[in-house]
């Protein structure tokens, strides 16, 4: 890594091009002090002898990517799962609840799991993610020992937030008029150094009062210890059942929760919203140009679970529908949606990628997007419009403009130097539509991650070299 004291200069780079730079087809940015200090025609920017220089080869440079929504302790689990027979969410939780009461028993493999997710995300581009950890009575603290350490130790490499997460109810059932032993932990987790965010799923509580109840709790204990909230929310596809955002947002007003606080409301799943009217999504884009609440769409996941055929085989919700289309909620209400990977190889989520390039690149044939326009909203979901949404990055550049302003994806000096290079690209479009493997990843304006792919075939021959 390259003392900030020397900088490091990106040579040879394609930026995601605007009008403005469209009369040089490369650059080179120089980096200072984790911030980005000139951008320039390549070749005329003077390095310090010492300075780190990083040959582009003409790649392509876009934001840093962000996980805004990733379970750290359940992935990779499947071959450690019963197996699926239904692939329903009932199963998935009966067999992951089975497997993770092994956690404890195992912490090595807990580590080693994480590990290898946090590894594999910044070699693909990843230098922020919100990391949910478990805290219940199954698992007691072993889950959230493992994210607190390992978020020490990749702290330099990967801003990674820390979810003290209820997963399983607070509520013993539906009679109870006092949470039981789960927020007796969660309580205690919270008052953790090195806890960012406390979390729930108010959705597995017995009934909708003690749902609602679920929702102020978390929102209490974020106002005492000074935490983002993040919820599990209106996991469903019942035009019957009421959006549980609306009383959200009421008790956020109700706490005066603002803006300039600089904690946030995240919801994740969200996957009722999907089926807003204008007038909902009117109301909505209202109501979070005040309060700061932040939406985060999981496709692999929720395309994978909800929607699935009815008895007599009937499909209530379209493929697209399952999820929400954040480019036409962006095009049509000016709502920003992030978007991202949730789970890894796990029963909630069998298949996809870490890779959150993959995920814009399943949004354009997912949801049917074919302007530049609609991609560049999907490349924003996966890095900026997803670091604004776990509070990393505000929605604005160092010269204060807007984002809608100046994209959010062109780098400008004096912003923070977060990147990747996707090195095969020679367009930005390529970065969406089909991202490349060979990467280097840039914290902080240090090179963090290089990933490079061995070539060889039969018919040019050759060795195999990177």
């Amino acid at each position: 890594m390259a003392s900030p004291n020397f900088g490091t200069v990106i040579r040879n780079v394609r930026l995601p091009c605007t009008e403005q730079y469209s009369g040089t087809s490369t650059w080179d940015i120089a980096c200072l002090d984790g911030r980005v200090q000139s951008i320039t025609s390549s070749g005329s920017c003077v390095p310090h002898d010492e300075a780190t220089i990083i040959e582009a080869d003409g790649g392509v440079v876009v934001p840093s990517l962000c996980h805004s929504h990733i379970h750290l302790d359940k992935c990779f689990i499947l071959g450690q799962c019963d197996p699926l027979i239904t692939g329903s969410l009932p199963e998935a939780l009966r067999v992951t609840n089975k497997a993770k009461a092994e956690f404890p028993k195992d912490v090595d493999n807990l580590y080693a799991r994480a590990t290898h997710l946090i590894r594999e995300s910044v070699e693909a581009g990843v230098t922020a993610m919100r990391a949910f950890v478990e805290v219940d009575t199954t698992v007691g603290f072993a889950c959230l020992d493992m994210g607190l350490q390992l978020a020490k130790e990749w702290a330099e490499v990967c801003h990674i937030q820390i979810v003290a997460f209820a997963q399983e109810a607070l509520y013993e059932s539906a009679t109870s008029t006092e949470p039981g032993p789960n927020y007796s932990l969660l309580c205690e987790a919270v008052s953790r150094p090195g806890v960012s965010v406390v979390g729930s799923a108010p959705w597995v509580e017995p009934n909708r009062t003690r749902a609602l109840k679920n929702v102020e709790l978390i929102l209490s204990l974020a106002e005492k210890h000074n935490l983002h909230a993040d919820f599990h929310l209106d996991y469903n596809l019942d035009p019957d059942t009421v959006p549980m955002v609306w009383d959200v947002l009421q008790q956020m007003r109700q706490r005066s929760w603002s803006r300039s606080s600089g904690k946030l409301v995240t919801i994740g799943h969200a996957t009722r919203l999907g089926l807003f009217s204008s007038g909902e999504w009117a109301e909505l884009k209202r109501a979070t140009d005040i309060l700061p609440l932040e939406i985060v769409a999981l496709p692999q996941s929720d395309v994978y679970m909800m929607g699935r055929a009815d008895p007599s085989g009937r499909v209530p919700v379209p493929l697209a529908g399952r999820t929400i289309n954040a480019p036409q909620v962006y095009r049509d209400h000016g709502v920003r949606v992030a978007l991202s990977v949730n789970n890894v190889e796990n029963a909630f989520t069998p298949q996809g990628s870490l890779d959150p390039l993959t995920l814009a690149s399943l949004g354009v044939a997912l949801f049917q997007v074919g302007t530049e326009p609609d991609w560049r909203v999907l490349l924003r979901s996966v890095s900026t419009t997803s670091k604004e949404a776990i509070g990393v990055m505000h929605g604005g550049n160092a010269s204060g403009e807007s984002v809608d302003e100046g994209d959010g994806i062109v780098p400008r000096v004096g912003d923070s130097a977060d990147f990747v290079v996707v090195h095969g690209a020679r367009r930005w479009q390529s970065t969406v539509l089909s991202p490349g493997f060979d990467r280097t990843t840039f914290y902080k304006g240090n090179v963090v991650a290089r990933r490079r792919a061995q070539r060889w075939n039969a018919n040019t021959g050759g060795e195999i070299s990177n």
